[in-house]
């Protein structure tokens, strides 16, 4: 058993792209940073961003700080995975309340002081109010993963917590408050998990909401290394141990009983058959287009897990057969988050995912076999290797119907600061814009103060908190202030909002595929047709040619987290959508046309629109 290795990844390993130089070593090409290859040309390139991230946390009433391990050194591997964050209405008043995850430290704390997890309730100003206690949430431990579901199809969404420790079922009575059903749902663990990530999913597709967790490592402090006892070091520097050296998690598989209860069938449903270990994030959506559900997990130093739905109540891991369990060159990867999102819309969802610092995020482009292809350097990703990711999503942050990337940065190892190392333990985000053409520009340094001041985050989610047409980002962070990123735009570009709410399906939708069709007016490329006199691709879309995106109703996204379940699509100048298609888990397929942008449309399985409202956007206070 080798303890020497540090938390996070294998130092040292970087990512390559798929075609490197010949002759050239892998860790030359990528310490590089390479930009993406020209392609196609992009009718967006050079045109100013028109948006700007603004952190209105403090005033906006987020000022409660998150606890998460030692603030300058960590003992043990226990104290550096942070917590995650939700966008969550859950008072159904569709003006989205945010929960924050909470942690502990290791020395604990004085009775009445302890840190617990926070729910604070949206007040349609711009402010929000802190209605922990009211609610019942106040929840205190070593907190990880949070995601969203009515598990009990009672038309009001719960919320599931994972810890090391006990994890917590809350659920939501429909008054504002909050049970802890843990127990009485057949939860209770027999022994110490370090469970993670976690999502709620229709696996077997009988409209109720099952459960899957993740778990890292069989972790106990008692018999835990210390860094200075199994020299545990990071480019020289005391750091905490694993997980290399240390026994995974096994992941968990919570079957919906339809009583109110869960069953643990982990086991004979194939979560133990995997050879990646160490999860943390994950992501549950029909990657395959098959109408099934399945599940990928970014694992830390080890493959990762693509966990395909074979129909029966089973999964298989085919993460290797499908090119998603390494780097382009076969080597092992430290993942940390993972969304899932059409960014060049073919009709497939593609797969984006952070790993350690050293190495590039991935990109997978979904190849509609199965399989996918590691895009990472052609599409503009691998231009940095120096932060270390968490929190990431696609989104579109600019309205014009192509998914963005933003990424949550910060450093695993608060004992970097101060240091010859070049790394700090907070760091800035990365915005990465989609060209329209398959490849991503870094505007980072654009996007405003919210992206490009440093922050020790770990897990966001996303949403449209303040009802204004554009996304924003929640962010957790360790021991310090959430960040509340608000998105400040300048374009006035089209957009429209469907929450859906099952019948025979689950109630949340979790698991519907929704796709909408509108005249955008932005141009699509067509490589294939080509310029005789140059010989180079030409856009031959027109304003006006109707333009699809597609998504997966999900409970869980990017590291930890769970975002807004009103799923938000840009339409750039579009006047009107065409068509909203939605294919629900348990079959049903509803159509509905002509829809006016800029509104929110709540849609009951049927086809019947219970909510059709222009929203209003807050009138700020902060």
């Amino acid at each position: 058993m080798r303890l020497a290795r540090p938390a996070f990844g294998l130092p040292g390993q970087q990512a390559a792209p798929a075609q490197k130089p010949k002759g050239m070593s892998r860790e030359t090409y990528a310490a590089e940073a390479r930009p993406a290859p020209k392609g196609a040309p992009s009718p967006v390139t050079g045109t100013p961003l028109g948006v700007q991230f603004v952190d209105v946390a403090k005033e906006s009433g987020l000022n409660v700080e998150m606890i998460f391990g030692g603030e300058h050194r960590n003992k043990y591997l226990l104290e550096t995975t942070g917590c995650g964050a939700a966008f969550f209405d859950y008072d159904q008043d569709d003006w989205v309340d945010i929960f924050l995850v909470n942690g502990w430290r290791l020395e604990g704390f004085p009775k009445g002081q302890e840190p617990v997890c926070r729910l604070f309730k949206n007040n349609r100003d711009g402010t929000f109010t802190d209605v922990t206690l009211k609610a019942g949430l106040a929840r205190s431990g070593w907190g990880q993963a949070c995601c969203v579901g009515d598990y009990n199809n009672d038309g009001w969404n719960d919320l599931f917590v994972s810890y090391y420790g006990q994890n917590a079922l809350f659920r939501n009575n429909g008054n504002g408050t909050f049970k802890d059903v843990t127990k009485e749902a057949g939860l209770m663990q027999d022994r110490l998990r370090w469970n993670s990530g976690c999502s709620f999913l229709d696996y077997d597709k009988d409209g109720r909401l099952d459960l899957f967790v993740g778990n890292y490592i069989d972790f106990d402090i008692k018999t835990a290394p210390l860094p200075e006892d199994a020299n545990c070091t990071y480019k020289g520097i005391q750091v905490a141990c694993g997980p290399p050296g240390l026994e995974g998690g096994k992941n968990i598989l919570y079957h919906n009983n339809g009583d109110g209860t869960f069953t643990d069938v982990s086991e004979k449903a194939g979560m133990w058959g995997t050879l990646g270990t160490y999860a943390l994030s994950c992501a549950a959506a029909d990657l395959d287009n098959t109408g099934w559900p399945n599940i990928y997990v970014a694992n830390d130093s080890t493959s990762a897990t693509y966990y395909v739905n074979q129909k029966d109540g089973t999964f298989k891991d085919e993460a290797i057969e499908a090119g998603v369990a390494y780097s382009p060159d076969g080597k092992p990867q430290a993942g940390m988050g993972v969304s899932v999102g059409d960014y060049n819309r073919d009709g497939m969802l593609d797969i984006v995912k952070t790993n350690f610092a050293g190495d590039t995020d991935s990109i997978f482009q979904n190849l509609g076999d199965g399989s996918f292809d590691d895009r990472t350097y052609q599409a503009g990703l691998g231009i940095n290797t120096r932060l270390l990711g968490w929190g990431v999503s696609f989104m579109d942050i600019d309205n014009d119907g192509w998914l963005d990337i933003l990424v949550a940065n910060g450093h695993v190892y608060p004992e970097v600061d101060g240091t010859q190392v070049d790394a700090a333990y907070a760091e800035r985000k990365y915005l990465y814009r989609n060209l329209r053409n398959g490849q991503f520009e870094d505007l980072s340094l654009q996007g405003g103060s919210g992206i490009t001041t440093a922050a020790k985050a770990r897990g966001f989610a996303i949403g449209d908190y303040d009802n204004d047409g554009d996304l924003d980002a929640v962010v957790n962070c360790v021991n310090a202030l959430p960040q509340l990123l608000r998105c400040d735009s300048t374009l006035k570009r089209s957009w429209v909002k469907i929450r859906v709410v099952g019948v025979k399906s689950n109630r949340t939708g979790i698991g519907a595929r929704i796709k909408v069709v509108a005249q955008t007016g932005t141009p699509v490329l067509h490589p294939t047709d080509m310029d005789p006199s140059a010989g180079t691709p030409v856009l031959t879309a027109k304003r006006g040619t109707p333009l699809t995106q597609i998504e997966d109703v999900r409970s869980c996204n990017g590291y930890y987290s769970a975002s807004d379940l009103r799923i938000h699509f840009g339409l750039g100048e579009a006047k009107k959508v065409d068509l909203v298609e939605i294919r629900w888990p348990s079959g049903q397929v509803d159509t509905l046309k002509d829809l006016d942008v800029n509104r929110l449309y709540v849609v009951e399985e049927g086809g019947k629109i219970l909510k059709n409202e222009a929203l209003v956007a807050a009138r700020r206070k902060a």
